[in-house]
């Protein structure tokens, strides 16, 4: 059972941690997306492998358990947004990691345009300047349900200003479009 007070590991480290290709891989990862670290990666990484190996032990499955379950898994993964409504155990196995990525909150507030960089939705989403309907959400890792995108908004009171991008030194404005 273990000791009630120590938290059981929510990820797992890669096998071989010093391939050139993985390194790379994940260094482009943590960086397109704001991740802290490397362990934030490893934990949407053995969530879709938990995923995955439920689809690859429902496809062996007789038929009545595997429609079963089918149903369940397909109905939690549709409900965070990772799959469509018309999704089968087989969609399931071509899953990747960007899928389980692109639904945690700082994702969502920085592709929804509240923030100009993924590491400034961090910072708003840490600091509580986001709601997701009337509740204050400061956790990044947060999987944004489907439906609760629509209720995401910069919190009332909120010194946040988010301005657009300047152009650089020596690059022409864009144009104002003539009236």
């Amino acid at each position: 059972m273990g000791d009630p007070k120590t938290p059981s590991k929510k990820y797992s480290t890669p096998r071989n941690p010093w391939k050139s290709d993985d390194l790379s891989q994940e260094l482009f990862l943590v960086g397109s997306y704001g991740l802290r670290n490397k362990r934030e990666l490893w934990k949407s990484k053995t969530e879709l492998s938990r995923v995955r190996k439920q689809a690859r032990a429902l496809l062996a499955a007789p038929s009545d358990v595997r429609a079963r379950e089918e149903a369940k898994l397909l109905k939690s993964l549709i409900r965070i947004g990772v799959v469509s409504e018309t999704a089968t155990a087989d969609d399931i196995l071509g899953l990747s990691i960007e899928n389980f990525l692109e639904r945690r909150l700082q994702t969502v507030v920085w592709k929804k345009g509240l923030a100009r960089t993924p590491y400034q939705a961090r910072q708003m989403v840490t600091h509580g300047h986001i709601t997701i309907g009337d509740r204050r959400i400061t956790i990044p890792g947060y999987i944004v349900r489907t439906g609760e995108d629509l209720e995401l908004k910069l919190r009332a009171g909120s010194t946040m200003v988010v301005t657009p991008p300047q152009p650089a030194e020596g690059q022409p404005a864009e144009a104002a479009p003539a009236a």
